[in-house]
């Protein structure tokens, strides 16, 4: 979901997994996948799936139907790795045959996401020793600063690295900003701000102003430092510039870690990145005779220069490696005049699966999120098997978006189709069913040509885009739909708008503002049928008429100027084999 907070980022751990200790050698690659069984699955249990007759229109029906299907109690929670996933995926594998739609991972429906999981062991003892002049200076896990490996090693030794404030650790060409300039990291570690140089607002010109570029989110500072050298990272956290508290980052960081194993996401991950609280970054810095808050400052400007600290960290961290594997789910519609081009559709099946600790009910059903996003999607394929786009048609149905976006960064890692033929994303998620609005709230705006293609849509229906109220946490950066923005294929992240037509922009905000703190990663977001329909069907059918507007046209949305993901096109562009 693109609200998502960083402890929902990293808190699910797949079940079943296969654990074992590595060879404690700082040097040793990361593991590749865990053998699997290859003996076939036990037949699946009978489910008592609703009979419905279902229309080839995207009606509200049966949307509501694959709604309540999907995160009813017998589907567990949908989490991944369990009996609930393999209920969801045959679902929606079934439901694609019933509609004549194809099996879109080159002939197969399912394409396998294997994950590797890094638990950090003795976080009670856990400490960064910063040796500062004569002295050393202690910083514990969880109170001062958290840490974790980021290349799912069991072993992991940082030694006597010396430290170097480089600013928003910040590599942007076309800003014509480089905090990385003039100095050479390599097996350092370096120290971060959070968010991005625009932030402060001292100067609107820089990058997006308050808006929060892509520099910005935590993920890109350590894929940065990565690929300078660094052998460690961290961030100082400001709850103003991070969007979230210490409470966030430190649950965050104290639960497994999940990724993509590097044999199936090749490219530089630290071997230490982790956090550091604003008042331990002041000592810190202090005690290493520099002052943090007006380094802070210096930042802002453009032409900054990195500073190196007198300080040498040591860490030992010691993690437990295990490894699953889960299933997106692809199916396809073949374009019937330029079958090698595609639209790709994009929604998570995955939610939080059950906890027996809880009193009353247990079951994370997931029905807003993210069941209403495969809802959504099985309506759209729905209308159009029954169409011949002149472009292929791809749904994605990916998993392990709550456990960091990984199911789609696979996808993005081995697209069934060459991303430079990739028209566009259109990702789904966690959308609203509180009735009708006259806007659809576009995350991002201002990001490229496909928003402008997606407003004379809304326009056609009576209806506006509106931009995220809160562009400075950064929204965008928190769904599925990023993942293939990173790649610098065009994606839109629209989610339902906020001026309703019955009560307008308050009682708008009052409904998100009730499933945000009610609902969202909570047992009680389930389906209700009070729920108002009219809104959400108005948003699918808007989110078909862009496919079908960009499935049947020969138009290629682009990044607009200023736009971090534009250079990234273009080269794949280049790359690939695009004819307009």
């Amino acid at each position: 979901m693109r609200r998502l907070a960083l402890a929902c980022l990293t808190a699910l751990t797949l079940a079943a997994c296969q654990s074992h200790d590595e060879d404690k050698t700082a040097a040793a690659p990361a593991p590749g996948p865990a053998r699997v069984s290859t003996s076939p699955p036990p037949p699946l249990p009978a489910v008592a799936n609703e009979h419905h007759d279902f229309s080839p229109e995207i009606t509200a029906g049966d949307f509501a139907s694959h709604l309540r299907t999907i995160s009813s109690d017998e589907y567990d929670g949908r989490k991944p790795g369990t009996l609930g996933e393999r209920l969801t995926t045959n679902y929606i594998v079934e439901q694609f045959k019933r509609m004549g739609v194809e099996p879109g991972n080159k002939g197969d429906w399912l394409q396998t996401v294997p994950a590797v999981s890094t638990a950090l062991n003795d976080q009670d003892t856990l400490k960064l020793d910063v040796a500062e002049g004569g002295a050393r200076e202690d910083f514990a896990f969880g109170k001062d600063m958290v840490v974790g490996t980021l290349q799912a090693r069991a072993d992991v030794e940082l030694k006597d690295s010396d430290m170097v404030f480089v600013g928003y650790g910040v590599n942007a060409p076309e800003a014509q900003w480089n905090d990385f300039d003039g100095v050479d990291v390599k097996g350092k570690t370096v120290v971060i701000l959070v968010n991005d140089p625009g932030w402060n607002g001292n100067d609107p010109r820089l990058f997006k102003g308050r808006e929060m570029t892509y520099y910005g989110r935590w993920t890109y500072k350590f894929e940065e430092a990565a690929r300078q050298g660094a052998a460690a990272a961290f961030i100082v956290h400001q709850t103003e510039p991070a969007a979230y508290g210490w409470n966030v980052v430190q649950s965050g960081w104290t639960m497994p870690r999940l990724d993509l194993p590097e044999s199936e996401a090749p490219g530089p991950r630290l071997p230490v990145a982790g956090w550091l609280t604003h008042e331990a970054a002041q000592r810190l810095f202090a005690k290493a005779g520099k002052n943090f808050d007006d380094l802070a400052k210096q930042a802002d400007v453009r032409g900054f220069k990195a500073v190196p600290l007198d300080a040498k960290a040591n860490i030992h961290l010691s993690s437990t490696i295990s490894h699953s594997l889960s299933n997106n789910v692809i199916g396809m519609i073949k374009g019937s005049e330029k079958p090698d081009e595609a639209v790709v559709y994009t929604a998570h099946w995955d939610h939080l699966g059950h906890d027996p600790s809880l009193k009353g009910h247990q079951i994370y059903n997931g029905a807003i999120d993210n069941g209403t996003g495969i809802a959504a999607m099985l309506e759209i394929a729905g209308k159009f098997a029954q169409e011949k786009p002149k472009r292929t048609v791809v749904f994605a149905a990916v998993t392990m978006e709550e456990s960091g976006l990984l199911g789609s960064q696979f996808y993005v890692a081995h697209p069934p189709f060459p991303l430079a033929k990739t028209v566009a994303d259109i990702n789904m998620d966690a959308l609203p069913v509180t009735g009708a609005t006259k806007d659809m709230e576009v995350t991002g705006l201002g990001q490229g040509t496909l928003e402008d293609i997606f407003a004379d849509v809304l326009k056609a229906d009576g209806r506006v885009v509106s931009g995220d109220a809160t562009p400075e946490k950064g929204h965008y950066f928190r769904s599925d739909h990023f993942n293939f923005a990173k790649a610098g294929v065009p994606a839109l992240a629209a989610g339902g708008g906020i001026d309703m037509v019955q009560g307008g922009k308050p009682a708008g905000e009052a409904a998100a503002e009730d499933y945000t703190k009610n609902h969202y990663h909570q047992p009680t977001d389930v389906y209700d049928m009070r729920w108002n329909f009219d809104g959400v069907i108005q948003n699918v059918k808007a989110y078909y008429a862009l496919g079908e507007k960009l499935a049947d046209s020969d138009v290629w949305p682009e990044w607009k100027e200023g736009s971090e993901f534009k250079a990234i096109r273009e080269k794949s562009l280049a790359a690939g084999t695009k004819k307009k």
